[in-house]
């Protein structure tokens, strides 16, 4: 059956191995070997979803008036709308499993195509099939590597799958029900970190089924390396953006790329699905760092290192900016009423009396009225009694997803048009960060909803009226 092997696959001169990490099924919070009794697992990293939101909840006379559209729904920033269940959630940290369980290539094999399924028969057999014609595969065989750890990523539930992800349409919001066409891959991709010492987490395109194999059938891009070794994409591909500057207050977004099965990086395919791969960026790597988008063509994860989450706002910080912006009392500037963000634990049903609203053309900071609606203009279009400017006016939320702050400074500003408040610094990072959609289309997003952001800048500085006493 076998032709030929070549255990050049395995040696490390080629890029593929050098750096080729674990790949296993993902604990949600399993000990390391090393951890003692009592003390935390070595954290690799977080995942988090962009964009989580909840549809529903009861309507409020606000909603059931003129404001429709992005915001006729309560935003659950920073959990999925169903709630956070085992394996699929909004985030999930990656630890140092208790035995490693990482593998890396070892033999490869030319076989005839008839002969694929038997020679991929064994399941503790862990390997990748390249069908090249209908008379001729490519098997690279997979070995146990006790120095990493692989984490596993897709659409399906199936128990090799550490994180399932569902995908998220535009607007906020999941896709879900029968209806609703996924074009997440079921095995999408997999992470593999090293066991010791700097950690180091790197990404490959494509994850393996419940036997232990990944299938690159005959219309799939797929190619020979100049070293005689195989490589390929997955259909719709997994897109990867390291920023420019870390994830830190001075960050700027960087170049999107397409990362292969075997952990190479190229430039961006013409479109999504296309057969003709990009050129390959020698001088870049796979290797995930702090801030490292990853798009699953259907939902963008964000990816926080340890070091990168301590300098991160906590809960607690923004439980106590909340406070401290509701304790300087603003005012609606024509009822005259005290606004107050309401609190995470009170739930985002509805929203309340108190809760402020913004137009977000101007930025100016209202109670909720029911006058300056501006029907020609469009259902949510209203005119601010301020300054005059006709735009939608929405209720403002307080961004809970801390992970998804550069930097814990007050919350100064909103996305547009969704309405939820963040810093200053990582209002306008989110706004100048293109995230694919669609099959070659990009556009900025609000992290914590999802929804696509609209005007000139994206976000809008907020005008807040102080008491009158």
């Amino acid at each position: 059956m076998v032709l030929e092997g070549n255990p050049e696959v395995g040696s490390p001169r080629t890029s593929d191995l050098q750096h080729l990490e674990n790949q296993g099924s993902c604990v949600l919070s399993s000990p390391g070997e090393d951890a003692q009794p009592g003390e935390e697992p070595i954290k690799y990293g977080e995942l988090i979803v962009l964009g989580c939101c909840e549809e529903g909840g009861e309507e409020t006379e606000a909603q059931r008036g003129e404001v429709t559209g992005p915001r006729a729904h309560s935003c659950y920033n920073g959990c999925l709308a169903s709630g956070d269940k085992g394996r699929r959630r909004s985030r999930l940290a990656l630890s140092r499993r208790p035995h490693a369980n990482g593998v890396k290539p070892d033999v490869m094999h030319h076989i005839s195509t008839p002969l694929v399924s038997k020679a991929l028969s064994n399941r503790g057999q862990h390997s990748i099939s390249y069908t090249l014609s209908r008379s001729h595969s490519v098997i690279v065989e997979y070995t146990h590597d006790s120095d990493t750890d692989m984490f596993q990523i897709g659409r399906s539930t199936e128990n090799m799958i550490d994180f399932v992800v569902t995908d998220t349409s535009p607007g906020g919001g999941a896709a879900e029900g029968p209806s609703a066409q996924s074009t997440i891959s079921r095995y999408a991709c997999r992470i593999l970190c090293d066991r010791r010492p700097p950690y180091t987490s790197r990404i490959y395109a494509a994850g393996f089924d419940a036997s232990s194999n990944i299938f690159l059938g005959e219309r799939a891009a797929k190619w020979r390396t100049p070293d005689g070794l195989m490589d390929g994409l997955t259909t719709n591909g997994v897109l990867v953006m390291h920023p420019a500057g870390g994830f830190s207050e001075d960050s700027a977004p960087g170049v999107w790329r397409e990362i292969s099965v075997c952990g190479n990086v190229y430039t961006l395919r013409d479109s999504r699905s296309a057969q003709q791969r990009g050129k390959l960026v020698e001088n870049e790597s796979n290797v995930l760092q702090d801030g490292s988008l990853v798009d699953l063509c259907g939902a963008t994860l964000l990816w926080r290192t340890p070091a990168g989450l301590l300098r991160a706002p906590t809960l607690k910080q923004l439980e106590a900016q909340r406070q401290e912006a509701n304790a300087a009392r603003p005012q609606c500037p024509v009822g005259l009423s005290t606004l107050a963000f309401p609190s995470p634990a009170r739930g985002r049903t509805a929203p309340d009396k108190q809760q402020p609203w913004v137009y977000v053309r101007c930025g100016h900071v209202h109670g909720y009225h029911g006058w300056g609606c501006r029907r020609e203009r469009g259902p949510q279009e209203r005119e601010c009694p301020l300054c005059r400017l006709v735009g939608p006016y929405v209720p403002l939320w307080l961004g809970q997803e801390a992970g998804l702050c550069l930097d814990p400074g007050p919350p100064s500003h909103a996305f547009a048009p969704c309405g939820h408040v963040c810093s200053e610094k990582t209002a306008r990072y989110w706004a100048q960060t293109p995230l694919p959609h669609g099959t070659h289309a990009f556009h900025a997003a609000c992290p914590f909803c999802g929804a696509w952001l609209t005007g000139e800048h994206g976000c809008v500085r907020l005008i807040f009226q102080g008491p009158l006493d």
